[in-house]
């Protein structure tokens, strides 16, 4: 809230309950949504995304989930398929849940590998993940995938529940 008296300038931090900054951080991403005919552009904190690409998409009723790697940066970067399936799944998992969504309701599931090499390991770290049964997927090998990731995931699921 900004105060202007005169030549002075007076500035008056409010603060709020969590649950009321709950609510209005609700409001603008459902203002935001309404302005953009419906649709919600998220971050991987359920706000509103920043920047030129939106990790999470959510749209008449579906959740839109990009691509999700092990982002691996340092120097020597992790070669363990394991591993980089849980990375990319935790983030896959993570985005579906705060758009509004569950594991249980993903409903398509695409997975990039760097190599088909990986597929049987793929499969054994990405089951847990779906103990009620799976979506249905496609797998396909790639030339390469961003950020020294052995693997890429995206996905399509259903909202059960309204974010906020």
């Amino acid at each position: 809230m900004l105060n202007v008296l005169g030549n002075h300038k007076e500035l008056t931090k409010l603060t709020f309950s969590p649950q009321a900054e709950a609510g209005a951080s609700a409001a603008l991403s459902a203002a935001a949504a309404q302005a953009e005919g419906g649709i919600q552009k998220l971050g991987y904190d359920g706000q509103p995304a920043k920047g030129g690409i939106s990790p999470v998409v959510v749209h008449n009723g579906l959740i839109y989930v990009a691509g999700q790697g092990a982002n691996e940066h340092q120097e020597e970067a992790t070669v363990d398929i394991t591993t980089h399936v849980q990375r990319a799944m935790d983030n896959v998992k993570k985005l579906v849940e705060v758009a509004g969504g569950d594991m249980d309701h993903v409903l398509q599931l695409t997975v990039y590998l760097a190599t088909l090499e990986f597929y049987d390991a793929m499969n054994k770290a990405y089951r847990p993940y779906f103990p009620n049964r799976g979506p249905a997927r496609c797998t396909v090998s790639v030339a390469g995938i961003p950020g020294k990731s052995l693997v890429e995931i995206s996905c399509i699921a259903a909202v059960v529940r309204q974010q906020g």
